[in-house]
């Protein structure tokens, strides 16, 4: 059978060609249809996020285990997400406490 453009089959990312540092020099950074800055760009998509850039020294065993643990995700993903877990830890233990002591002072 002829292969047609209807029947070819979709290319997949995989397909896709690489992208270069000079092809990534080139872009044409937008934000809401106006074009901005590298920096304009970065500070946007930091700002949608909720994420803020920091710099942290970390021990290497810290890295080591959460690289293992990512493996494709992303180590800095589950840094964040046990950062969380920690922060909403706390949360909960504050409130349990505080119920505890209200309920003790109630009887």
């Amino acid at each position: 059978m002829k292969s047609t453009s209807s029947t070819k089959p979709m290319a997949s990312s995989d397909d896709a060609p690489k992208l270069t540092a000079s092809d990534l020099a080139r872009a044409k950074l937008r934000v809401g249809g106006k074009e901005v800055s590298r920096e304009e760009f970065s500070s946007a998509v930091n700002a949608h996020l909720g994420k803020q850039r920091v710099s942290i020294m970390l021990d290497g065993s810290i890295i080591a285990f959460f690289k293992a643990k990512a493996g494709e995700r992303g180590y800095q993903t589950l840094i964040n997400q046990a950062l969380h877990q920690a922060m909403t830890g706390e949360q909960i233990e504050a409130t349990l406490r505080r119920v505890i002591r209200e309920e003790l002072h109630a009887t």
